[in-house]
């Protein structure tokens, strides 16, 4: 067991490499030219093999020390009515496994990235993106205070959406961000309301002092029954938005518009499991809460079912992937729900790993699978399964129906949550554009430019021209 001072030192270095790669390539790009790809993705890659490294020794020290519950305190950063915030970091078997997880991935994401955007016209972008998610990511796992793990978050979720519109050219990437940030704001909320009510019931927001500094998972937390409920579906609610669980999990296929190895980051490794960390983390208040961990365990078995069979009859490769991926995490809740918490942290680890892996092989399996249909053109086809068997043909035909459809839950989503968001949205735009109006004395603008209700005044002036050259036309013809 390393000494504490050390083993702070090694955590804090973890966390700010990939920043300070942040840092010297943001200040880079906006005060200089664009650098070569070598020295973009060097910055980036050699910060992620300093955080590795400094996450290996930390974790190697905590299974030799598995009681081991170190908070690392780096400095006090405001004060205000009465509040302060300081920044925490937690070093325990949890924290550890996951700074390997994170550190690994975004290292053979980014290394598979320098072939794969290859001239590239964002690569600069893509790299810059990947270091402020391995801070966030880096921040979520090792924070050891929830307000100091909210900020972790929203920098996930912000690197998310812009990754996922990473190809802005085209209209689908940014429709398909556009979902994940609705999907993202309306349940971050749960977070938000959650650090919120961990003051009031707590009195603190440190894991350490709420859950008593025990070596994680821990006793129950030592709060009142109902004020567990509430605090574990807040948090619950902004895991299924974050892990893509049942209903709120169809902005997971979308969201492969981004390259192939940010789909393998986010969606298929790291990002997809940052609820379940969030529900590992909060383990003492799940085991004070039994309808809470039913809750967990019932949405994550719907998730599972759901993700299974709308991932079995999906055409293209990504899909499939995001489905599966769907799946396996909804498993990894049932686990929590449980009270499985040791095997909840093992599945997710495999699962990273294994699903990166398909993810970023993903452009060749088509390939593989045409190689292995005409290997085998002349077998018979193989059973669909025991369920098509036993169930009822007309069954099994209308499950394979709602299937393709996806349950229809893409479809109620859009009716009932973005489209009136959207519609909100525009409202709140268009009460600002006619207050700032009035008050600045000028007339009211559209958002193209033109100035609103003399905008109809224009056009028709401009097409009265045409339309008189038009009669004109009418009544030559008619005397000739």
């Amino acid at each position: 067991m390393l000494p504490d001072l050390v083993l702070g030192k090694l955590t804090a270095l973890a966390v700010l490499s990939p920043a300070a790669a942040f840092a010297a390539l943001g200040a880079f790009l906006l005060l200089l030219r664009t650098p070569s790809e070598r020295v973009v993705s060097g910055v980036v890659l050699s910060s992620l093999s300093i955080s590795l490294a400094a996450s290996l020794v930390v974790w190697g020290s905590s299974v030799l020390s598995p009681h081991a519950f170190l908070p690392v305190e780096l400095g006090h950063w405001f004060e205000a009515s009465g509040y302060a915030f300081d920044v925490v970091l937690l070093v325990d078997r949890l924290s550890a496994t996951m700074m390997v997880l994170v550190s690994l991935i975004a290292l053979v994401a980014g290394r598979f990235s320098v072939a794969y955007l290859h001239r590239e016209a964002g690569f600069a972008r893509f790299f810059l993106l990947l270091a402020l998610f391995s801070v966030g990511m880096l921040a979520l796992v090792s924070a050891g205070s929830l307000d100091l793990l909210f900020i972790g978050w929203e920098l996930v979720g912000v690197t998310s959406v812009l990754l996922v519109a990473f190809f802005h050219e085209r209209a689908a990437p940014a429709r398909a961000a556009l979902r994940v940030y609705i999907t993202y704001r309306l349940c971050d909320v749960g977070l938000l309301v959650g650090v919120v009510l961990m003051h009031e019931i707590a009195g603190s927001s440190r894991f350490g002092e709420v859950f008593g500094g025990a070596a994680w998972p821990g006793p129950a937390a030592a709060i009142s029954a109902s004020g567990a409920t509430a605090l574990a579906l807040c948090l619950f609610l902004a895991a299924m938005g974050k892990s893509a669980q049942f209903p709120l999990g169809s902005w997971l296929p979308r969201a492969m518009e981004g390259p192939t190895p940010s789909s393998a980051l986010f969606y298929g490794a790291i990002s997809i499991h940052a609820g379940v960390y969030l529900m590992l983390r909060a383990a003492p208040v799940l085991e004070r809460s039994p309808a809470a961990s039913a809750a967990v365990a019932v949405v994550g078995a719907l998730t599972a079912v759901h993700g299974t069979l709308v991932g079995r009859v999906q055409a293209d490769v990504k899909s499939a992937l995001a489905y599966a991926t769907m799946s396996q995490v909804g498993i990894i809740f049932v686990e929590i729900g449980l009270g499985y918490y040791r095997l909840a942290l093992v599945h997710p680890f495999a699962h990273a790993c294994l699903r990166c892996l398909q993810m970023l092989r993903a452009p060749s399996a088509l390939r593989d699978a045409q190689e292995i249909r005409a290997a085998h053109a002349g077998d018979p086809l193989p059973h669909l399964g025991i369920a098509s068997r036993l169930l009822p043909a007309p069954l099994v035909r209308r499950v394979y129906w709602l299937a393709l459809e996806r349950f229809h839950v893409e479809a109620l989503q859009q009716r009932f949550i973005a489209a009136p968001c959207m519609r909100l949205g525009q409202a709140f735009d268009r009460l600002e554009r006619r207050w700032v109006a009035a008050l600045s004395g000028v007339a009211e603008r559209e958002p193209g430019g033109a100035v609103a209700g003399s905008a109809r005044g224009e056009r028709a002036g401009a097409a009265a021209p045409a339309v008189a050259a038009a009669a004109a036309a009418g009544a030559k013809e008619a005397r000739s």
